[in-house]
């Protein structure tokens, strides 16, 4: 979900911003969590795609690895009003930190207030906010995953129309995603037309504005869903109502990338169906939110650099730092590799 992100130069890496083994520094007297103790509260922000629902499996599973008491996670069902609640909600039952994934990056900074004034440390997992306090973003780059989509795409259409099915633009994620895209195609392919479909992370969405753009774009090569999780399947079938879905290989074939890493995709791959994907890291996703939370209730802080764990942290803009995960392309070269999360459900 989507800011712009700001690298850390490595000459300022040099100069002092990198990190230690662990990628913090102590600095127990001005935490109000310092010690670690306590209780979590994790957010999610929909149980309507397979991808949450994996992440949501692995929250406890995570939580219990590094040590944490997590309470149950609290569904926003899409409603960024009730994720501002739901964070209230546990800052009144006396949490000691929070792992939030914005619905929306701009009207989560109202809860990120209200942690704050509490004393409460917050890592945000997926999706970055527009401002407010966080101890730490754990993310992948999704300006990546954008370009990656347009590298697998652009190996196999070069010229013609293509369409991505955007995310919500409220979401960094969806900002991020879209514009990288969208600024790929125009320097290497110059030759594709891209159009879009606003989905907002939802299926009907997708459906009816594929139906619309494929009546009047019969002849589109390829589609670049931002969320395989949601509209893997209502991509599917707005081109087999249209006669346009065939398999890999098929030179009448609608090339097909998405974003995500669920088992359902890394089927559809194996099938001849879908031709690559982007895996989101659920289970580090998990992981790094309860790691950092751990961190930051403890009384750590945080500075740019590489980590322990194979990733960097960079700081986006003054203040926030994102821990930017891994998010390697699948394809059917690939597809059985037993480091993908996906493999492993």
């Amino acid at each position: 979900m989507r800011t712009r992100v700001i690298k850390v130069a490595a000459a300022a890496t040099a100069l002092g911003l990198a990190l230690s083994a662990c990628g913090s520094t102590k600095d127990n007297a001005t935490q109000p969590g310092a010690g670690g103790g306590g209780k979590v509260g994790a957010t999610i922000p929909l149980l309507t795609s397979p991808f949450w629902q994996a992440y949501n499996n692995y929250v406890p599973l995570k939580a219990k690895e590094q040590g944490v008491e997590a309470l149950p996670t609290v569904n926003a069902d899409s409603d960024s009003a009730k994720q501002i609640t739901d964070i209230n909600t546990l800052l009144n039952q006396g949490v000691k930190g929070l792992v939030v994934t914005p619905l929306d990056s701009a009207a989560v900074v109202a809860g990120l207030k209200a942690a704050e004034n509490k004393g409460v440390p917050v890592v945000a997992v997926d999706v970055a906010p527009e401002s407010g306090k966080v101890a730490m973003v754990v993310r992948a780059d999704n300006k990546a995953y954008g370009t990656k989509a347009c590298e697998a795409i652009g190996a196999k259409v070069t010229s013609g129309k293509v369409v991505q099915v955007m995310g919500d633009l409220a979401s960094v994620n969806g900002r991020d995603r879209s514009e990288a895209f969208r600024q790929c195609m125009k320097t290497k392919y110059p030759d594709v037309q891209v159009l879009e479909v606003a989905a907002e992370w939802k299926a009907d969405k997708a459906s009816s504005g594929l139906d619309s753009l494929l009546t009047a774009n019969p002849d589109i090569k390829a589609v670049y869903m931002q969320a395989g999780g949601v509209y893997l399947a209502p991509t599917q079938q707005a081109l087999k109502r249209k006669n346009l879905y065939f398999p890999v290989g098929d030179p009448k074939h609608v090339v097909l990338v998405s974003n995500d890493g669920i088992p359902q995709e890394l089927a559809a791959i194996r099938a001849g169906e879908l031709d690559a994907t982007v895996s989101q890291p659920a289970d580090d996703y998990a992981k790094y939110g309860m790691y950092w939370i751990k961190k930051a209730m403890a009384g750590e802080t945080f500075k740019a650099g590489p980590t322990d764990h194979g990733s960097t942290v960079v700081e986006v803009r003054p203040g926030i730092l994102e821990d930017q995960l891994p998010a390697p392309v699948v394809t059917k070269d690939n597809v059985d590799d037993k480091s993908l999360w996906g493999n492993n459900l």
